[in-house]
C-alpha cells in the first residue's frame, strides 16, 4: 500500500482534526497551519507540526496560497489536504501543489475546473441527459436584465459557491439588483471568485445528495445518499443517512446518475453530487462538490467507511479498495449541526466567550469539533462549533437517541442552536418526514414557542434553587467567589436574592439538616434535598422529583443552567461584586445610534452625512461570520454622522452611523 510520508492540512478547525485522525491512523505525519485568530485552537496541538501564517484576514491566511506553499517547502511535505470551504476547490491551490511537486489530496485539476465552477458543470451534466432545472448565467448586469427569462421564484448562486454560501431566493418584487451584487461580493469574499448564476427555484424540495468515490484507475462507486432537506439561510443544520424519502427504485437510480457523471470527469477523490427532489420523487441535478462534504460522518456511520482515509490512499496512488455490490447502508444516522447563532434572531450568528464546553458521550454517539473545551468563538470564521451524529437501529431510535444527545449537549456562556435542534428533532412534522427545504421557514415560529413552552414547564425554581444549593455549598468544591461566602452565612434566617431576567426571587432557608432542607419561595414551601454537588453539576431533589443541573459562571455574576435540555440565565443580586465584574448595561443606545450586531468588517458604505434616507435604507454592509448584515435605517431620518469607512474592522461598541430623524430636524 503506497503513502504519504507527511501532509500539510491547509484548513483549520474540526475538519483539520478530523483530517489529522485519519493520517494518525495510516501512521502519515502532518502538518498544520493556524492564523493567530486560531492561536489556541485544538488542531495545532494534534498535528506533529503548525506554522503560524498571519494575523486574522483570511486572504492573508487560509485564503493565501504563496504563504501555503511556503509552509509546504519548510516542511517537506508531500501532499496537501485542502479539506472543505476555503481553497479545497481552488485551481490555483491545485496548481502550486502541482508546480511543487507535491500531491493535491483531491480531484484531478480539470475535474475541478469541470465540476467545481456551478455553470459549466451544469452544461456538462446536461450532456448526459441528467434533469436539470433551466438556468441564465452571467455578470450581475446580464443577470439583471435576462432574469425575466425564467419565472419567480429564482435562485441566485455563486458558480464557484458551495456550503450554502453566496446564495439566495427572489421573489418577484424584491430588489434584484441589490440581492445580485451582494451575492457576488460575499462569493468573491469566500470563494475568491464573483461569478454568479441564477436558475428557477423549485418550491418545497428535498435536497438530497449522493456521496461518490473515485481513483486513478477508472473505478467509481457511490456510498448511498444524504437527506439535506432541514436548512437554515440554505445551509444544513441536520442530515440523515438513508434518506426517509426514497424508495429503493429511486435511490438506484440516483446511485447510477451520480456514478456517471464521476465517471464522465475522471473522477479521483471523494465527491458529492447534489439533487433536488420534487413532491413526485423526480430529481434534479443541481450541483457536484469537489471535496470532502461537511455532513461525510454521516455516510461513514452508515456504511463502516472512513472516506478521509479513501481519499488519503487514492491520492496516494492506491486502486479503490471498495466494490459497488459490497457496500450497503446499515441502520440509521443522523447528525446535527451545532452552530454559534440565536434562532429567535433570524439565526444571527452569535459569537462571544463560552463558560462551559461538554460533548455527550455514549455508545452510537460521535462529535466531531475543532475544540476540547470552553474557548472564545471568533466572528471571523463560520459560527459552526461541531457536529454531532449519531447511530441506531432504526431511524426513530436514532430520533431519540439525538434528542437525549442534545440534551446532554452543554455550551453556556454563548447563544447555540442546541435547543432548537432538539425541539426540531421532536416535531411530529420531522418524525413523520413531512419535511423540505422550506421547513425552517414554516417551523422555526412554533419550535421557538415550544422550547419556551418546555422551559416554563420546567419552571425556574429548580434553577433558582440549584444555585441557592450550589452557593450554600461552594466551599466544597470551588473558592468563594465574595466575602460572604469566605466568612460563611451568620444571619439566623438566611435570605438569598436571585433574578432571572425581569423576574426576582428571594430563597428563605428555613431549616437544614445534612443535606436537606427546607426552603421557601413567593410563599410557598418546598423540601429539598441535595444529592451531590461539584464545581459544574448539582444533583438534587425537589419533594422527591431529582433533577441534574449542569453550571457555569461567568464575570458580570450571571449563571447558566442547563437542566434536561433547558437553559436559564440567572444572577445572584443580594452579593456585592468585585469592579471588574461590573459591565455595560445591555440595553441599547436607540435607534437613531446604530452598531454592528457582532464583531466583523465593514464592507460597503451606502451613504454620508447629510443624506436623507427613508425607513429601511441599507446604510452600510458589515461582513460578519461569513454573513453579510445589512445595517437599515429605522426611521426617515438625515445622517449626522459615519463613524466608519469601508474596510475597517468594527466590534459591537462602536457606533456605526448617527441618525437624526426627520421630524426633530422639521422642528
Amino acid at each position: 500500500m503506497k503513502l504519504f510520508k507527511k501532509i500539510l492540512i491547509a484548513n483549520r478547525g474540526e475538519i483539520a482534526v478530523r483530517i489529522i485522525k485519519s493520517a494518525k491512523k495510516l501512521g502519515i505525519k502532518t502538518v498544520a497551519i493556524y492564523s493567530m485568530a486560531d492561536k489556541n485552537a485544538l488542531h495545532i496541538s494534534m498535528a506533529d507540526e503548525a506554522y503560524c501564517i498571519g494575523e486574522e484576514e483570511l486572504q492573508d491566511t487560509y485564503l493565501n496560497v504563496d504563504k501555503i506553499m511556503e509552509i509546504v517547502r519548510t516542511t517537506s511535505c508531500d501532499a496537501l489536504h485542502p479539506g472543505y470551504g476555503f481553497l479545497s476547490e481552488s485551481p490555483l491551490l491545485v496548481e502550486a501543489c502541482e508546480k511543487e511537486g507535491i500531491t493535491f489530496i483531491g480531484p484531478h485539476l480539470e475535474a475541478i475546473r469541470l465540476m467545481g465552477n456551478k455553470i459549466e458543470a451544469r452544461a456538462f451534466v446536461k450532456k448526459l441527459d441528467v434533469p436539470m432545472t433551466e438556468g441564465v448565467t452571467g455578470s450581475p448586469v446580464v443577470l439583471l436584465k435576462n432574469a425575466g427569462k425564467i419565472p419567480f421564484p429564482i435562485l441566485v448562486k455563486a458558480a464557484a459557491g458551495g456550503g450554502g454560501k453566496g446564495m439566495r431566493i427572489v421573489h418577484e418584487g424584491d430588489d434584484l439588483k441589490e440581492i445580485l451584487e451582494s451575492t457576488s461580493r460575499e462569493a468573491k469574499n469566500y470563494f475568491g471568485d464573483g461569478t454568479i448564476y441564477i436558475e428557477k427555484y423549485i418550491e418545497e424540495p428535498r435536497h438530497i445528495e449522493i456521496q461518490v468515490l473515485g481513483d486513478n484507475f477508472g473505478n467509481v462507486v457511490h456510498l448511498f445518499e444524504r437527506e439535506c432537506s432541514i436548512q437554515r439561510r440554505y445551509q444544513k443544520i441536520i442530515e440523515e443517512s438513508p434518506s426517509p424519502t426514497l424508495t429503493p427504485e429511486v435511490r438506484e437510480k440516483m446511485g447510477k446518475a451520480a456514478v456517471a457523471i464521476a465517471n464522465e470527469a475522471g473522477y479521483n477523490s471523494a465527491g458529492t453530487i447534489e439533487f433536488l427532489v420534487d413532491k413526485d420523487l423526480n430529481f434534479y441535478f443541481l450541483e457536484m462538490n469537489t471535496r470532502i462534504q461537511v455532513e461525510h460522518p454521516v455516510t461513514e456511520m452508515v456504511t463502516g467507511v472512513d472516506l478521509v482515509e479513501e481519499q488519503i490512499l487514492i491520492a496516494a496512488g492506491n486502486p479503490l479498495r471498495l466494490k459497488q455490490e459490497n457496500l450497503s447502508q446499515n441502520g440509521n444516522a443522523i447528525e446535527c449541526r451545532i452552530y454559534a447563532e440565536d434562532p429567535q434572531n433570524n439565526f444571527l450568528p452569535a459569537p462571544g466567550k463560552m463558560t462551559l464546553y461538554q460533548e455527550p458521550l455514549g455508545p452510537g454517539i460521535r462529535v466531531d469539533s475543532g475544540i476540547d473545551k470552553a474557548v472564545t468563538v471568533s466572528g471571523i470564521f463560520d459560527p459552526m462549533i461541531s457536529k454531532m451524529v449519531v447511530w441506531a437501529e432504526s431511524r426513530d431510535l436514532a430520533i431519540e437517541k439525538s434528542i437525549d444527545a442534545l440534551k446532554n449537549y452543554h455550551i453556556q456562556g454563548i447563544r447555540t442552536n442546541i435547543s432548537f435542534l432538539l425541539h426540531l428533532l421532536k416535531t411530529s412534522a420531522f418524525e413523520r418526514n413531512a419535511i423540505s427545504t422550506k421547513f425552517c421557514d414554516d417551523h422555526t415560529a412554533a419550535i421557538i414557542q415550544d422550547i419556551e413552552a418546555y422551559r416554563n414547564k420546567i419552571g425556574e425554581y429548580p434553577a433558582v434553587l440549584a444555585l441557592a444549593l450550589h452557593d450554600l455549598n461552594l466551599t466544597k468544591f470551588q473558592s468563594p467567589r465574595n466575602v460572604w461566602e469566605s466568612i460563611g452565612f451568620w444571619r439566623n434566617l438566611m435570605v438569598m436574592s436571585f433574578s432571572v431576567g425581569e423576574k426576582k426571587y428571594q430563597v428563605k432557608i428555613l431549616k437544614q439538616k445534612n443535606e436537606s432542607y427546607q426552603v421557601e419561595i413567593d410563599g410557598r414551601q418546598y423540601d429539598v434535598t441535595l444529592n451531590s454537588a461539584d464545581s459544574q453539576q448539582i444533583d438534587f431533589s425537589i419533594f422527591n422529583r431529582r433533577f441534574i443541573a449542569v453550571i457555569s459562571f461567568e464575570k458580570g455574576g450571571r449563571t447558566f443552567f442547563s437542566i434536561d435540555g433547558a437553559d436559564f440565565v440567572l444572577k445572584r443580586t443580594d452579593i456585592l461584586l468585585s469592579d471588574e465584574d461590573y459591565f455595560l448595561s445591555e440595553d441599547g443606545p436607540g435607534e437613531n445610534s446604530l452598531f454592528a450586531p457582532m464583531p466583523g468588517k465593514v464592507i460597503k458604505v451606502n451613504v454620508k452625512a447629510g443624506d436623507e434616507v427613508k425607513r429601511g435604507t441599507v446604510l452600510l454592509v458589515v461582513e460578519a461570520m461569513k454573513m453579510e448584515n445589512n445595517i437599515v435605517a429605522l426611521t426617515d431620518a438625515i445622517v449626522e454622522n459615519v463613524n466608519v469607512v469601508t474596510g475597517e474592522r468594527v466590534d459591537t461598541t462602536l457606533e456605526l452611523v448617527n441618525l437624526l430623524p426627520m421630524e426633530s430636524n422639521r422642528n
